[in-house]
Order: structure tokens, then sequence, then C-alpha cells
């Protein structure tokens, strides 16, 4: 049943990844980029000012909302997860090295998305008397369509949120978690479930201290895990200087010539690069998804063209830093150089796809370079622990706001529970189907949040007008003091 299952799943799954999701994703990024004027370009040091100048881990104390650091970190978490490990490994294998050149095209354009997200989601949140901030698609989906139409499309973002977030995409993090455990301890993949069963337990003592906890724990953990992956890489890269350039050029060689790689036509290799970088690069950024934009509704900024230039670098440190890095790991150990992956010749699809399963290609990869390969094993499972740890924290808190909307308070506990019982399943079910469940249901996702932030465009570039303004204004303001003081 498990096999006909994930067979249609992919079924589905191809045709909304070829026809509509490429379409989608680059159409709405395309349509931000042009609008705002290349936000994503002229803000670009404003928003790296707004996170490194303001990075702190004690966390600021306020009657409502997080910080605005807060809540990058609570987004970051919740982009740096599996797909920058295991997603990024699986494009590879599935869409050869080419892949990554599109998902930096998704990610870029992706900047400018999930401006507009950030942006419409400190628009459009809610404050109540209590101090607790409501905010996200759902908010800015109702006010882009009013009327039944809108409650409706809320409502299908809700429920698509709830189970691609709250239950399948913690399904796809824990299965992630055991598979490479089990791998680094040697220990039989059956016992998975023993590793499930102590992540389902770490996850339920953060998800029931609420959002406060949650941002305590990926203030921390995001800076520490982002920094141990990195240094890491940078070993094996510094290790492998020598195949760099090669790993850059097989890149975008087979971003357009992907069937030299991994066969079939010109026009089905293609395809398949590109469908893939699409499909693991919104898995990866989230940009389009609208699960982001619950985090960046929680921060507590001056206007929210602020917290929209934060949330711009949380999608570049994700994919032109962190899944970078992977990439050139893994291509510099295992394409460039003569590597086991490289040959044209020796190599298959699916052969490739039996003999190097992606829950495990990164691990090869660092164990290639790394004191032996337990080493790499263990390296990586701990780097990926972190990683997809935290993404179930912020995913259970995405989809708990969505619950909340539907439900109000009333049987929380209950999806707290389910949110639990999903993260132990995920360490018994196949990688590959929990994986493409995730993704129809992320799929769902983003079909009624791209269509609301197309209806906001003129807010969001709004948006970007007053802050830029406002910036402006603050740059002046200096110079006007100095100017009186030398008048008096």
């Amino acid at each position: 049943m498990e096999a006909a299952l994930l067979k249609i799943v992919q079924t589905i799954n191809s045709y909304l990844t070829d026809y509509i999701l490429i379409f989608l994703l680059i159409g709405v990024g395309l349509f931000f980029t042009i609008r705002t004027r290349f936000v994503q370009v002229r803000c670009f040091g404003e928003g790296m000012k707004n996170v490194f100048g303001k990075i702190t881990l004690k966390g600021d104390k306020s009657q409502s909302g997080l910080s605005s650091f807060q809540a990058l970190a609570t987004a970051v978490a919740a982009q740096v997860g599996t797909g920058n490990i295991v997603g990024a490994c699986g494009a590879i294998l599935v869409g050869g090295p080419g892949a990554i050149f599109w998902m930096w095209v998704i990610a870029f354009f992706g900047m400018a998305t999930i401006y507009a997200e950030a942006t419409l989601a400190q628009k459009t949140k809610k404050v109540n008397e209590d101090g607790t901030v409501e905010g996200g698609p759902v908010y800015y989906i109702k006010t882009a369509f009013k009327g039944k139409f809108g409650k409706f499309l809320a409502a299908f973002f809700a429920v698509a949120t709830i189970l691609a977030l709250g239950f399948m995409g913690s399904m796809v993090q824990s299965n992630s978690i055991a598979g490479t455990a089990t791998k680094a301890l040697g220990i039989d993949a059956d016992l998975g479930w023993i590793i499930g069963l102590v992540v389902a337990a770490l996850a339920a003592a953060v998800f029931l201290g609420g959002i406060k906890r949650l941002a305590s724990v990926t203030e921390k953990v995001v800076p520490f895990m982002a920094c141990l992956y990195l240094v890491g890489g940078l070993v094996v890269i510094f290790a492998r200087i020598q195949y760099i350039p090669e790993t850059f050029g097989m890149i975008f060689k087979y971003a357009f010539n992907a069937n030299a790689l991994i066969g079939g036509g010109i026009g089905f290799a293609l395809k398949t690069a590109l469908s893939q970088g699409a499909k693991r690069g919104l898995f990866s950024n989230e940009a389009g998804m609208g699960s982001t934009p619950h985090a960046h509704a929680q921060a507590n900024v001056k206007n929210p063209h602020e917290q929209g230039t934060t949330a711009m670098i949380g999608v570049f440190i994700d994919t032109f830093i962190v899944l970078t890095m992977t990439a050139l790991v893994v291509i510099s150990t295992l394409y460039a150089g003569n590597g086991a992956l490289g040959n044209p010749a020796t190599y298959t699809l699916s052969g490739a796809l039996d003999a190097f399963p992606k829950a495990n290609l990164a691990q090869m990869a660092f164990g290639s370079i790394f004191w032996g390969e337990t080493f790499g094993s263990i390296f990586v499972a701990v780097c990926l622990f972190f990683f997809a740890f935290s993404t179930i924290l912020s995913w259970n808190f995405f989809g708990k706001i969505n619950f909340e909307y539907l439900f109000k308070k009333k049987g929380t506990i209950v999806y707290t529970v389910l949110a639990i019982v999903f993260v132990f399943l995920g360490s018994l079910f196949s990688n590959d189907l929990v994986w493409e469940l995730t993704d129809f249901f992320n799929y769902l996702m983003v079909l009624p949040n791209a269509i609301a932030l197309i209806a906001l465009g003129s807010l969001v570039v709004s948006c970007v007008k007053e802050g830029t303004a406002a910036k402006k204004a603050e740059k002046e303001e200096p110079a006007a003091e100095e100017k009186t003081d030398d008048a008096e």
C-alpha cells in the first residue's frame, strides 16, 4: 500500500511541479522584483545591517511579539533544515549539479517574494489586548479578497499549512534525523523509531512552552548550528580546493546541458534539473510558500519595510550560504575530479538513487575528507539534528497559528499531541514517501498564498516607498541637527 501511495503522490507532484510550481515561483518573484525595482539588490545592505547590527542571544523582553532578530531566527530555523542537506543532495542526484543553479535563481527572485510576504504579514497583523500577536498569510489573504472567497482561500491555506508543516513536514525532519543518526551510530535502520521517540520527547518539551520558549531556543540554536556546519564545510572545501573551479563549472554547465550527465533528451534533462531546482528551492528557502510570514508578523519593528529587508537575508543565508556549502562539498567530492557520480559512462539515475540514498549522500561526502567515514557521518548527523529539530519547532508554531485561526483556542492540546505523534511516525516511514507527501501539501500552500501576494502588489510597493522614505529621513536628521548646532 505504501508503494502504491508513493506512486500516486509522485505522479500528482510531477504535474504540479512541472506545470504550475515553476511558473508560480519564478513568476511571483519576477513580478515583485520588477514592481519593487529590485528591492533584493537595492536594500540588501540595509537588510544585512538590520540582521547583524541587532544580533543577540539574550532576546528582547516585550509585552507583545518578538524582537526582529528573534523573528528572523524563528524564520531561519524553519528555512534551514533538511532541505539544505538532504534536499540539496536529492536535487543533485535527480537533476544533476545544474539543479543548484536553478535553486539559486529561485532564491534570487524569492528574496523579493519573501520581502512581500513579510511586509504584508506586518501590515495586516493584529495585536490582542493581552499582547499576543495574530498574523500570517490567512490575514493578508482575507485583506486581498473580501467576502466568502477570501474566507475560503484563507481556510484552504490554513488546512494545508496544518497538514504540511504541523504534521507532514515534521515527519520529513524526524525521518532525516533518524536516517543519518542510525548510519552515524552504526545501528540497524529498523531501530530508527528509537531516535524518533527521543526527538518527539524533546519537541514536546518546547511545544508546550509556547512562542517565548520557541524564540529563546531558536535565537541560540540557529547561529550555533549555522557556524558549526559552515566550519565543517570549509574544511572539506579547503581539502578539495583544486576542484572548486570544476565544481562551479559543473553547476553552470549542467544547468543547461544536464542530459550529458543524467541521460535522456535535452528537453527532458533540462526540465528535470529545473523542476528539481524549483521543488527543492521551495522546500529549502520557503519563499512563496507562506510559512515564514507567521514568524515575521511577530516582530516588533518601526515599519513593515524593516522586517521585509530582514526577511530577505533569511533566504540569502539559507540558499546562498548554507545550501551552497552543501552543494560545494557534495559536488567537489563525489562529482568533480573523477568522483563516484561524475562519470557519465558509469552513472545511471536509478543506480545512483539506489547506491547513494539522499539521506546519506552528505555523510559520504564529508566522510571522504574527514578523519574516516564514521566521523563524517557523525558530524552530518549532529548538524542535521540541529537543523531539522529547529525546523520542527518553527513549523509546529506556524501550524498552531493556523489551527487556532480555524478553531480558536479550542482543541489546541489535540493539535500538539497529534504533532508529537507525527514527529515519531516520521522515523517509521520510507524516506521517499514522507518527502513526496510533504511536497504535495507544500504546493497546496503556495497556490492561495501566491494569488494573494499578486493581488496585494500595490500595497507591497507602498511599503517599499514608505520604508525607503523613512530611512532617508533618518539619514537627513543628523545632518540637519549639525547645521543647527553650527548656526548657534
